[in-house]
């Protein structure tokens, strides 16, 4: 059971390596095309959404909380306030919602 353990770290490696190395011996030349340019620049983006957005929901007591907390942050960043009074909206609206189905 323990050699499994090898085998599984070693085919790790290869898939991380293999992932990182293709892209470099693939492209060598400049990418001009514009949705390929436009579609490795979210890439980040949407990674970080990926696996940012089902704990938003999913650390709070009750889903609700989660769900207003991300409608209400999601509105104070669509006009334009920092990141931190954005973090204070969420907290303040999770901790309200949870006090009062509690």
């Amino acid at each position: 059971m323990n050699h499994n353990i090898y085998i599984y770290i070693l085919v790790a490696g290869l898939v991380s390596f293999i992932i990182r190395a293709l892209p470099t011996t693939i492209f060598r030349k400049p990418i001009k095309n514009k949705f390929i340019k436009s579609f490795l620049y979210y890439v980040p983006f949407v990674t970080l959404a990926v696996m940012t957005f089902p704990a938003i929901i999913e650390a709070t007591q009750s889903k609700l909380a989660g769900v207003l907390a991300l409608i209400c942050g999601t509105i104070a960043a669509w006009f334009n306030q920092s990141l931190f009074r954005v973090a204070v909206i969420c907290c303040v609206v999770v901790f309200v919602v949870e006090l009062v189905l509690v």
